[in-house]
């Protein structure tokens, strides 16, 4: 589980560290915003659109052998991107750091399925949930800190280690696929399946994002991006069509016919959505509508993560005595509550006022991740759980590009310093955890299978 929570914290954490260093980056090359962006959009993509084939890799050369080799390009890539001589290079370098944290993030959830007896599941996945929503949530706050003493290459220097340290720790602990009676018949996709779903992720993702950046600089196009969003689109249509009619499918359609599986992958969508919603905008809202140096917001945001660490474990021994469903609702209504609560803070508010609303959003994400995960896995029959796996980092990653794209048109809209969009993001982020708590709660009388 060392191995586990180490490999995740890494990958996790390295996806958000660049952002509050895009524009030294982009100074340091003499390049342009557009340009710059892709240090971090070429890290999203590669992971998003390799997940469910890195997982179905794993269904058939095993899970261990993809999360050691992703470990490993990861940790050489980190190092390729430190003393990247161009800004060309930096960014190959960032796709496969992409590539390399999805074969960790792929196989993930089903390595913890098979280190924790089904007894104690429940306290292994809160342990993975307080992992990747403290790492997701402390990215800005640890980038902060870094940038105050140290150049942006040291962001990524920690990486190498650490990558090193887990890929020898996890060549000797990490556990074998399982032998499942009737599935040792060869798992393959075609190279069609392949790229169609390469392509799906990517174009839906660029025309998103297209369209945010068409919104926010002057005399640009949304044309180009309805374009790419529409052919994302019509290749999806295709791709899911192509995947009904397969045993076992590259992207789980299979899967998300069960009621249940499909509900907890709706309410981590829309969780993952509010809460990056509302983490981007807080920075903002807390330097340019309050005044707050960047240490003083920094310190003020780590409330969210401490929230989340004090309250996963006990989400984690709540599992098994209530049903996931009722625990997930409950969290996203404390987590609603605590993103509403913020929108109304006052014009000058008391350090406390902001720490305790961020905290009860902390501890209702908290209260919702580790049973929403719990359901995604156990829902899953063990032959198909590599799938369930990538799954969990799909929705993850598709939530955070959803939030993203939302927050960039939401300031495109309201361009000034006055806080309007920041609010408005925070409205927003609310209702989408009340969306995410309504699914949740709609599992209780949902079968498993």
């Amino acid at each position: 589980m060392l191995v586990i929570v180490l490999g995740l914290a890494v990958v996790v954490l390295d996806s958000s560290l660049l952002n509050l260093a895009l524009p030294t980056i982009a100074r340091g090359f003499e390049a342009a915003a557009s340009q710059t962006i892709w240090v971090v959009n070429a890290y999203q993509i590669a992971s998003l659109v390799l997940l469910l084939p890195l997982a179905a890799v794993g269904e058939r050369i095993g899970y261990r052998r993809v999360y050691l080799f992703g470990m490993a390009l990861f940790a050489m890539a980190s190092l390729g991107a430190i003393f990247a001589p161009t800004l060309g290079a930096l960014i190959a370098a960032r796709g496969l750091q992409g590539l390399g944290a999805a074969g960790v993030m792929s196989v993930n959830a089903v390595l913890v399925r098979l280190t924790f007896p089904r007894a104690l599941l429940g306290k292994g996945l809160a342990y993975n949930s307080m992992v990747v929503a403290g790492a997701s949530v402390a990215g800005p706050a640890v980038a902060a800190g870094i940038l105050s003493v140290a150049s942006w290459h040291w962001l990524l220097a920690l990486n190498v280690p650490l990558g090193l340290l887990t890929l020898w720790l996890g060549s000797k602990a990490l556990p074998h696929n399982p032998v499942v009676s009737g599935e040792r018949t060869a798992r393959t996709f075609s190279a069609l399946d392949l790229l169609l779903n390469m392509a799906m992720f990517t174009l839906v993702f660029l025309g998103a994002d297209a369209l945010g950046v068409a919104r926010k600089e002057e005399g640009g196009s949304p044309l180009a991006g309805s374009l790419m969003l529409g052919a994302g689109l019509a290749v999806g249509i295709w791709h899911l069509r192509r995947q009904s009619r397969q045993a076992r499918p590259l992207f789980p359609v299979d899967l998300l016919r069960i009621p249940v599986f499909a509900l907890s992958m709706a309410s981590s969508v829309n969780a993952f959505c509010a809460q990056t919603l509302a983490f981007l905008a807080m920075p903002f809202l807390l330097l340019e509508t309050y005044g707050h140096t960047a240490l003083e917001a920094g310190l003020l945001l780590t409330a969210w993560p401490a929230a989340i660490v004090t309250v996963a474990p006990l989400a984690g021994r709540l599992i098994g005595r209530y049903p996931d469903g009722l625990l997930g609702g409950v969290g996203m209504a404390v987590f609603a509550s605590g993103l509403w609560l913020l929108a109304l803070l006052p014009a000058h508010p008391a350090d406390i006022d902001v720490v305790w609303r961020l905290a009860l959003c902390g501890a209702g994400f908290a209260l919702f991740q580790s049973p929403n995960n719990h359901t995604i896995v156990t829902s899953t029959p063990l032959a198909r759980s590599g799938a369930g796996s990538a799954m969990l980092g799909t929705a993850r990653l598709t939530g955070q590009t959803l939030g993203a794209i939302i927050l960039a048109t939401l300031f495109a809209i309201w361009p000034g310093h006055g806080g309007r969009a920041e609010m408005v993001a925070l409205v927003a982020a609310g209702i989408f955890a009340l969306v995410a708590g309504t699914c949740s709660s709609l599992r209780v009388r949902q079968p498993r299978h």
